[in-house]
């Protein structure tokens, strides 16, 4: 299961091609395209909240993953170096868009959100399928020791830092994911920092830099 380009400068997940889903990770050419007045927002703050969509459009509160069976409406999440991650549960037809930086990682969020698509739709772990969308990669990532000491639980080497480390939040929100029992789990290649041409990058380009949208729909059939 890889990602990979699609039309209108997104990446799609190869083998979530069900006609009922509509999804994608915005690159720096994408700009925003979802249908605004059937697109959910959050004001992201960086935290382990998960909002659930049940009519509402627009920026509807403040947290960093949205969950919804609700056909219709895309759940979108901003990033430009943090993780965003799509979910689905092809079964319950389910979906979830997680905006995970370094603190929602260290949070756990992902996980979280599939707690809560099991609270909220019966969703089973086993089912869902998850992808982890272009971020900031290990090798331009680098924390000060009390970050790092953040991850010990899926890094324990971490706790041992007493200068600046580089720390891989994708592969944390992956392991984050098995140990919730998400067993097929897409991981996107490439740095935003590093590779210029296609990824927006606040560490690489500060207040200049755009913020890339990444989306998840149930289509209305």
């Amino acid at each position: 299961m890889a990602i990979r380009k699609a039309a209108g400068a997104l990446l799609q997940v190869g083998g979530w091609d069900w006609a009922w889903l509509d999804h994608g990770f915005g690159t720096r050419d994408a700009g925003p395209w979802t249908p605004a007045q059937r697109t959910a927002t959050l004001k992201q703050i960086h935290s382990d909240a998960i909002v659930r969509v049940n009519g509402q459009r627009g920026q509807i509160g403040e947290g960093d993953a949205l969950i919804t069976n609700e056909a219709g409406v895309h759940l979108t999440v901003r990033t430009a170096d943090c993780v965003p991650v799509l979910l689905v549960d092809p079964v319950r037809r389910a979906v979830a868009a997680v905006h995970a930086g370094w603190r929602g990682t260290a949070a756990s969020i992902v996980a979280k959100t599939v707690a809560r698509m099991r609270e909220e739709f019966g969703s089973d772990a086993g089912d869902v399928r998850a992808a982890i969308g272009p971020c900031i990669q290990r090798c331009c990532y680098e924390v000060g020791p009390d970050v790092a000491s953040r991850f010990t639980d899926w890094f324990p080497e971490l706790g041992a830092a007493a200068a600046a480390v580089r720390i891989d939040l994708a592969e944390t929100n992956r392991r984050q994911l098995f140990d919730a029992g998400v067993r097929e789990i897409a991981v996107a290649d490439g740095c935003t920092q590093c590779v210029a041409g296609e990824y927006h990058s606040f560490r690489r380009d500060k207040e200049q830099s755009g913020r890339m949208v990444t989306g998840i729909a149930i289509r209305e059939l």
